[in-house]
């Protein structure tokens, strides 16, 4: 259960399990869905694009990025981490979080960013057991579904 880097051959998988949640949850507000060559140049773009395998299977991805645009924000980063459906619960996450932050903290990252959706308290439960603290809840900045939801903005400083 060691993260490792992803590879251009893992993104079918990782296209798998992001557009789970992109088509079937409000745990993202993206209602396009990721192609498999998407995923292949973020895979190549971002400096740490982490897997975590579970029975020889890719069973989750985490990354990061730039929170927002120049400079100054050039230590702060945002991440996204996703588990396959039926992956939680036995530490996959977790290890995938552990090695970003590891990461994150080599290359001077000062803060992470967790952009969560309001209608994700596992999402907010998992950050928050992680060290997380939301630090801002912004109302009615997502839609999906047909509806408005609120986007849980949770940091750790590393």
């Amino acid at each position: 259960m060691t993260p490792r880097p992803a590879r251009a051959a893992d993104a079918p998988a990782i296209a798998a399990i992001w557009n789970h949640y992109i088509r079937d949850t409000s745990a993202t507000f993206n209602s396009a869905e990721k192609t498999v060559a998407e995923v292949e140049a973020a895979i190549a773009a971002n400096p740490c694009f982490l897997v975590i395998e579970a029975d020889g299977a890719v069973a989750g991805f985490a990354t990061y990025f730039q929170f927002r645009g120049g400079v100054g924000y050039r230590h702060t980063m945002e991440h996204t981490v996703q588990l396959a459906p039926g992956s939680s619960g036995c530490g996959l996450g977790r290890a995938l979080m552990t090695a970003l932050e590891d990461h994150a903290r080599a290359g001077a990252v000062h803060s992470l960013l967790a952009g969560v959706s309001g209608e994700n308290p596992e999402g907010v439960r998992f950050h928050s057991a992680l060290g997380y603290r939301q630090v801002a809840r912004l109302p009615e900045v997502g839609h999906k579904f047909g509806r408005w939801m609120d986007l849980i903005l949770m940091q750790k400083r590393l």
